[in-house]
């Protein structure tokens, strides 16, 4: 994969989560992946399908950190990830994919993306819709880990 196309989405969510919540994320050694299970316990995914590309993206949190970012963003922390946990997930994931996009869309990558879905549990899977090379960058923080997978038929 290709970091020129790499880097607006680790860009975008690094400046979400610090815009939106306050949170400094430290970027991990991305890595090929081979298999379909998560690395958080709630994950956002979203597809991207352009003229010129087709891909997804998935973002997991682990439950500490994800349940931090609910309380610095909405003041609120759940006991646990609840339907309102995995909303803020569907927006966050939505908001790094628009974010990319925006940056892609200057370099000639050109895609629209679907409607993201959120998928939580302890060692849920998460199924990429494009066949293609998966790789994932886990970022850390004090309140716990996240996770980037990104797969693309590039």
């Amino acid at each position: 994969m290709n970091a020129e196309f790499i880097n607006p989405f680790v860009a975008a969510l690094l400046n979400v989560l610090k815009t939106m919540a306050q949170v400094d994320l430290v970027p991990g050694k991305p890595r090929k992946k081979t298999d379909e299970k998560a690395g958080g316990d709630v994950s956002g995914l979203i597809g991207m399908v352009g003229d010129n590309i087709q891909g997804s993206l998935s973002i997991s949190f682990e439950e500490s950190l994800v349940l931090e970012i609910m309380e610095k963003m909405l003041g609120e922390k759940p006991e646990s990830i609840d339907s309102d946990v995995k909303d803020m997930v569907g927006e966050i994931t939505n908001m790094i994919c628009g974010g990319a996009k925006s940056d892609l869309d200057q370099k000639g990558f050109d895609f629209g993306m679907a409607t993201p879905i959120v998928v939580s549990g302890k060692n849920h899977s998460v199924h990429h819709q494009v066949d293609g090379k998966k790789m994932v960058m886990p970022f850390s923080h004090p309140s716990g880990k996240l996770y980037l997978e990104m797969c693309f038929n590039k």
